[in-house]
């Protein structure tokens, strides 16, 4: 049996950047065929940061191999938010929505934008009263930082794992601007049929490799009962001198 504290971590090296996003975006566009099939809908949970935007734009670009998605069917949340105007470039939302939400046809009701210019604690009481009665997710998608945190989830500050936890965290004097900001919890996080990381950038090398070696960093905090799957740049796990 797993233990409450122990990850399942299937890690998948790809050549590089490039690779890196044709993979996810190959994943994401499975994980929806297969959700659509057993249930009728893709409920996905997006990632912020610089790594998915090029996964985005594939989206937004369609597909290369014949089988387009049925936006229709697609249902758009977010692990976490900064705490900025809501149409701040900065924002999650807005990169997602720029690099690919504003060209396909997902219906606005399907897409759940995090509140955040409410303030933390508005806006995670908000979006948890929003995530309330939603069942597990299809997939979320979440990237890994430099320290080892993933969506707003950082050293030092409590991940939302226990199962009592709330849905979504107000996140304050967060180490990285701005200091306020909304994450789901990794409990919330874990409630899902699959965890996709998409990890790239030699700034990673020693969060992999802490991860790797089953360090307390945030990233180990998320642990559905199916485990993760890590697409990763081949040379961030090679060991260093």
């Amino acid at each position: 049996m797993q233990r409450a504290d122990e990850q399942i971590v299937r890690w998948h090296p790809v050549a590089d950047a490039a690779a890196l996003q044709q993979a996810a975006y190959r994943w994401i566009l499975d994980a929806s065929v297969r959700a659509i099939a057993a249930h009728g809908r893709f409920v996905i949970v997006l990632a912020g940061g610089n790594t998915p935007r090029g996964v985005y734009a594939m989206l937004r670009d369609g597909s290369t191999d014949g089988m387009p998605a049925d936006w229709s069917r697609w249902e758009i949340w977010f692990g976490d938010e900064r705490c900025a105007p809501s149409d701040d470039p900065e924002r999650n939302s807005m990169m997602a929505r720029a690099a690919w939400l504003d060209h396909v046809p997902i219906p606005p009701g399907n897409m759940h934008v995090i509140p955040a210019e409410r303030g933390a604690d508005a806006a995670a009481l908000a979006y948890a009263d929003a995530l309330h009665g939603v069942g597990d997710f299809d997939l979320v998608l979440l990237g890994l930082g430099e320290d080892g945190h993933t969506a707003s989830l950082f050293p030092g500050h409590d991940p939302g794992a226990a199962a009592d936890a709330p849905d979504a965290l107000a996140v304050f004097e967060a180490p990285k601007p701005p200091p306020q900001r909304v994450s789901m919890s990794a409990w919330r996080l874990a409630r899902t049929r699959e965890v996709l990381f998409i990890v790239e950038g030699e700034s990673k090398h020693d969060a992999v490799t802490r991860w790797r070696a089953r360090e307390d960093i945030p990233a180990r905090t998320i642990r559905p009962d199916a485990g993760v799957d890590v697409l990763v740049v081949a040379s961030l796990l090679l060991r260093t001198a």
